[in-house]
This record gives C-alpha cells, sequence and structure tokens, in this order.
C-alpha cells in the first residue's frame, strides 16, 4: 500500500511540475517573446532539482535510451510524458534556432510513446502529431 502511496505522490508531484514550469514559462507572457532557450535552461534545473530528471540526457538522439530513460521515472504516466510532449513541442514551434526540429521530433516521439502505453485512443493527442509533423515539414 505505502509503494503505491509512492507511486501516486510521484505522479502527481511530477505533473504538478510540468503544469506550473508550462504555465510560468508560457501562460502569461507580458515581457513579450520569450527566448526558448531560457525557457529550457530554466525547465532543466526546475526538473533536475524537483525529480531528479536530466532533461539533457533525455534529449539524446537514441530513441530507445531515451523511451527506457523516461519510463525509469516513477512518476511519469502518460499523462505525464505528454505533458512533457506538450511543453516540448511549444518550444520547438516557438524556437527559430537548430535546436527546434530536435524538440519537434522528442515531443512527436513522447506523443508515440503515449499511443503505444495509453489503452484509450485521443484525438487531441493525435491532432498535436499531426501539428508537429506538419512543423517539421515546413522547417
Amino acid at each position: 500500500m505505502e509503494q503505491k502511496d509512492y507511486l501516486l505522490r510521484e505522479i502527481e508531484k511530477i505533473g504538478a511540475l510540468l503544469r506550473a514550469i508550462r504555465q510560468r514559462l508560457f501562460g502569461g507572457k507580458k515581457s513579450g517573446a520569450i527566448q526558448p532557450a531560457l525557457v529550457v535552461d530554466a525547465a532543466k534545473e526546475e526538473l533536475m532539482r524537483e525529480t531528479n530528471f536530466d532533461l539533457d540526457k533525455f534529449l539524446s538522439p537514441d530513441t530507445q535510451f531515451t523511451n527506457d530513460y523516461i519510463l525509469s521515472f516513477a512518476g511519469f504516466s502518460t499523462e505525464n510524458i505528454e505533458l512533457l510532449a506538450d511543453f516540448l513541442s511549444e518550444i520547438g514551434i516557438n524556437d527559430n534556432s537548430s535546436h527546434s526540429e530536435m524538440y519537434l521530433e522528442k515531443a512527436l516521439q513522447l506523443y508515440n510513446l503515449c499511443n503505444l502505453k495509453s489503452k484509450v485512443y485521443s484525438f487531441d493527442r493525435e491532432n498535436k502529431i499531426n501539428s508537429i509533423r506538419n512543423a517539421l515539414q515546413s522547417k
């Protein structure tokens, strides 16, 4: 029972952290254009500090490694993986640097992982996948 409670707390903690990061960085754009590099740096620090999740390690080009890496964290449920994918796709779409493709590809990888893990088909997720594919084709 304690193990289940721990897992639920970890899932809630990571979900709340990802939502807070997205809200803080993309929610109120009072200061105009946000520099994607600053957003990523802030997210890296917060994820590492709060959950010991290394975003740099995760952004490795090896798909199998990154799938195994994210699944090794108890708090990354399908919903939380999708939140991370949402975050990376927002960065990729707003970033005009050479890294934007990497963020979009990782977001696409995460949405596909969600499709594999989830027992429920999501039209919203499929729309996000199609949007990323379109963005990748236009870059």
